[in-house]
């Protein structure tokens, strides 16, 4: 994850005094939706938050896309953020090559964990998408001053939990694009139950999924875009992970743990690491899943990164190789 920042992600005054300076150069009644200027059809708009109703009053132009995901979805909707978050590396756009190629310029980058906020102030922006992150108070409140910001829906209890459907439906409604969100979200599902549909053996079948990075082991847990989109094929999330997060998407786990990852289907990949390490440690291919054949440790970038993406664009592109993957995995 990339977490640059020129002021510290909880300096809410920091925030506050910088929107003091840059609202000094403004033309005064130059807001959307002001008398000067109508709304578009449709506007005012209002999205119901973790934090709050927020009232979009026109259509945005100038959009920020914080939280994980968000550009990517923004740009499934037509939408292109003048900002972005690069939240899994991908330099240039910030997006993946499924997605990148929707931009005709590209955004600037805004930080992810820590957003920067000179550099979003500077784009002067009409919204704020934040829909997918860390469900912070303090965030949501030192990005305030500069837009409305649009957090994750209301009942989004795991950190970066907001589902990929829940997330193109409140970016969709940001822009008044409800028709073409339910139009992709109508799409990515019947292609999940066409897929379950010619694999009834993934039902019920157990899985896990986890990560080595930085020497440090750890499982994904339900509320993971990862667990999530294996959920959605019809696999059944081993239990025992489940009760050993607290309202977090990933748990740490030691080498001593690692056994729990044991499950019909185990999915591993590495970050920020090559794989190589994963397919000759004497400890995860010691685990009884990984004996019997039933490891994918995904050593494709792009297919790791599409996985982990999370939004509807990330996760159809992810399916063309990952079901293939896992078929060969269980056809014995």
């Amino acid at each position: 994850m990339n977490s640059g920042s020129l002021i510290p992600g909880g300096s809410i005054a920091a925030a506050a005094s910088l929107l003091l300076l840059t609202a000094c150069g403004g033309p005064a009644g130059s807001e959307p939706g002001t008398a000067d200027q109508e709304s578009a059809e449709g506007f005012p708009v209002t999205v119901q938050t973790l934090f709050g109703d927020v009232e979009i009053p026109d259509r945005p132009t100038e959009v920020i896309a914080l939280g994980w995901s968000d550009a990517e979805t923004a740009l499934a909707l037509g939408v292109q953020p003048v900002g972005v978050s690069d939240w899994q590396g991908y330099g240039g756009t910030g997006v993946g090559p499924w997605a990148s190629d929707l931009f005709d310029e590209e955004p600037t980058q805004v930080g992810t964990m820590e957003p920067n906020l000179e550099a979003i102030a500077s784009l002067d922006p009409d919204v704020i998408l934040d829909t997918r992150s860390d469900n912070s108070r303090d965030r949501h409140d030192m990005l305030a001053p500069l837009a409305p910001v649009v957090g994750p829906p209301p009942g989004v209890d795991v950190t970066y939990g907001t589902t990929w459907q829940e997330q193109t439906r409140q970016v969709a409604q940001v822009f008044g694009e409800e028709e073409r969100g339910e139009e992709i979200i109508d799409e990515l599902e019947e292609r999940f139950a066409r897929i379950r549909e010619d694999n009834p053996e993934f039902a019920g079948t157990t899985m896990t999924v986890g990560a080595y990075f930085d020497g440090q082991y750890g499982a994904y847990v339900p509320g993971d875009a990862r667990v999530d989109l294996l959920g959605e094929l019809g696999f059944e999330y081993k239990a025992e992970v489940r009760k050993m997060a607290d309202g977090t998407f990933y748990t740490d786990l030691s080498p001593e743990r690692l056994e729990v990852m044991d499950a019909d289907l185990t999915v591993m990949f590495p970050l920020g690491d090559t794989a190589e390490f994963l397919h000759g440690d004497p400890v995860l291919q010691g685990i009884p899943s990984a004996e019997d054949g039933r490891l994918i440790i995904v050593d494709d970038l792009e297919l790791a990164n599409a996985f982990s993406s999370g939004s509807a664009l990330g996760i159809s592109h992810a399916l063309d190789e990952l079901v293939p993957l896992i078929q060969e995995t269980l056809k014995d």
